[in-house]
């Protein structure tokens, strides 16, 4: 089992950390990984789309992004602008059904 890096090896390594959910994780074949930072927001699902191909057709379509514990709508002009920094934490959040 891969350890937890610190955040002072987080930093030095330039990358920032997306886990995945649900559909997004089966999609992906993981729960979590490290992209290079810092990363615009806008080209977040193109860099994706890039790794899997398939991807924002068949699952980012109709998922949530949260960027450090907030939602972003990365097709807003004012949140795609948003750069995600060294150290930060992305999360993939397909929708949740209720009942």
């Amino acid at each position: 089992m891969a350890s937890i890096p610190t955040p002072q090896e987080t930093q030095q390594s330039g990358t920032f950390t997306i886990h995945y959910f649900a559909s997004a994780a089966q999609y992906t074949t993981k729960d979590s990984e490290r992209l290079p930072a810092p990363l615009p927001l806008a080209r977040l699902f193109a860099l994706l789309e890039s790794r899997y191909p398939g991807i924002q057709e068949k699952v980012l379509c109709s998922c949530g992004v949260s960027v450090e514990g907030e939602y972003v709508d990365v097709g807003d002009d004012a949140d795609a602008r948003r750069e995600i920094h060294v150290g930060e934490e992305v999360a993939v959040i397909p929708p949740v059904s209720s009942g």
